[in-house]
């Protein structure tokens, strides 16, 4: 069904002229990544980047062309740059006036797409938008992140989980979450799981897939999960962020108000080496960081109960303090956590009078009480207006 569906697409893309080479935009090869599934439709244009702002109308006209195919219920079409080997950019036109007061123009050494809509921030119904990163993965990001949001959601806040790693989404499984959304008109509705709204390009494709996806394309899945998504009015979104500084931290740092991001990292060295990355990445893009959270602090012996520092111990709450970041707590590495992430029953639901899911409500409400507090002290960059 998906061959059939992209051969559609593909047959009313070719009905879109490109005004460059005055040939539609299928014959001028433009159209890359072209993918179908579940009436899910995502693909690039490739177009010089000196050109990308005048050709807007032509990705509007290329998403609008693939959602007017019968089967599609949603199409992201987003532009990417492309210089054939060895050309000379042009110069970039002049900047627009918009109303800002500045220029929308990708900052040199930026990332190559063009985003659309630029000027309009995504996910204006959400109070406050963080960020759960980390500098490397194995850290326990994702299962922290569930956590702190199932906590949350306990609070009687109503709260988004939106899961940003396209190439290992993990909120399907630590979700329990399998069913495919549903849509209504040309949006799609988030999963109800455990007092929270949930999103996943797990959701979305089988999980075996492998996305083999460049930036632009990743980009696109972002904004597709962020403005094609009936969240609603929510309290507080989080943001399962995968490892590292690339692309999918440069979408969400510039396409939504984040209030502030968390970094998560475990004691030992290697990781917190990495986890200063993450604070300097978030700083360079006036993202404040709430905080740090040492995951696999210690480990409990579920036999007798004897605690071992397996990566050492407090290193996360030293480095917080020279970094001049607030340490948000430090969480216990426990069979129970593990074994309920994989079966789909995060322990803040499943087991809530256990020491570990208080970790988890401490934790949260600190952050919860701290975005409050920066609210009130009126700073300027992480209200959401």
């Amino acid at each position: 069904m998906s061959d059939v569906l992209v051969a559609a697409v593909r047959a009313a893309l070719a009905k879109v002229q490109d005004p460059l080479s005055s040939r539609d935009v299928v014959a001028a090869g433009l159209v890359q990544g072209l993918t179908a599934r579940d009436g899910l439709v995502q693909f690039a244009l490739e177009v010089p980047r000196e050109r990308a702002r005048e050709l807007e109308p032509l990705r509007q006209a290329a998403e609008a062309a693939a959602s007017g195919v019968a089967g599609v219920l949603s199409a992201t079409c987003v532009l990417t740059a492309h210089r054939p080997t060895g050309a000379t950019p042009a110069p970039a036109p002049a900047p627009h006036a918009h109303g800002h007061g500045h220029s929308h123009a990708a900052p040199k050494g930026g990332p190559a797409a063009a985003p659309k809509g630029q000027g309009e921030m995504l996910l204006p119904d959400v109070k406050f938008i963080v960020a759960i990163a980390s500098g490397k993965g194995g850290v326990g990001k994702s299962t922290t992140a569930v956590n702190l949001a199932v906590a949350l959601a306990a609070q009687g806040l109503k709260v988004g989980l939106l899961d940003a790693d396209i190439y290992g989404p993990s909120l399907p499984q630590m979700l329990g979450a399998r069913e495919k959304p549903r849509t209504e008109g040309q949006k799609l509705i988030p999963i109800q799981r455990w007092g929270l709204q949930a999103m996943s390009i797990g959701f979305l494709v089988d999980a075996d897939t492998a996305m083999i996806w460049r930036g632009p394309m990743v980009m696109g899945a972002l904004e597709q999960m962020m403005g094609q998504v009936s969240w609603g009015k929510l309290d507080i979104m989080v943001v399962d962020m995968p490892p590292g500084t690339g692309d999918a931290q440069l979408t969400m740092s510039q396409r939504v108000p984040l209030a502030g991001a968390v970094i998560v990292s475990t004691p030992q060295d290697v990781a917190l080496i990495d986890a200063k990355r993450g604070v300097k990445m978030f700083e360079k893009v006036n993202v404040p960081v709430l905080g740090l959270i040492e995951n696999m602090s210690f480990f409990c012996c579920p036999k007798c109960g004897e605690r071992t520092e397996i990566f050492g111990h407090g290193g996360a709450r030293a480095e917080a303090g020279k970094m001049g970041v607030e340490f948000l707590g430090e969480l216990p590495l426990k069979l129970a956590i593990r074994e309920l992430a994989d079966a789909g029953t995060p322990i803040v639901a499943a087991r809530p009078e256990t020491e570990e899911a208080g970790h988890y409500r401490a934790i949260a409400a600190r952050l919860w009480a701290k975005l409050n507090g920066a609210v009130n002290k009126a700073g300027p960059r992480i209200v959401v207006e």
